[in-house]
């Protein structure tokens, strides 16, 4: 992966339905980020959909609302909680 291919975003966390998910835009590097994500990701309309699992989410401290950023860093999907001042 070349540093043309680094994509670094950041964004709520969202609940749906019993699940809580990142929704990323696909014109924004989602497209991007989708080549590291997840098998439980999906596109919907003009997004990528990023399932967080309930133990990532106690682990990392986060739920619906919370501001993650989101990276393909390492060829990974990498997602922390954004430290918001």
């Amino acid at each position: 992966m070349s540093n043309d291919d680094f994509v670094s975003l950041r964004g709520p966390i969202e609940r749906e339905g019993s699940r809580l998910v990142i929704r990323i835009p696909l014109d924004d590097g989602g497209c991007d980020l989708h080549l590291v994500c997840p098998p439980s990701s999906e596109i919907d309309c003009d997004d990528l959909v990023v399932p967080i699992p309930e133990w990532l989410a106690q682990k990392i401290a986060v739920g619906e609302g919370t501001i993650v950023h989101v990276d393909n860093r390492g060829g990974k999907f990498n997602i922390t909680k954004a430290w918001v001042q």
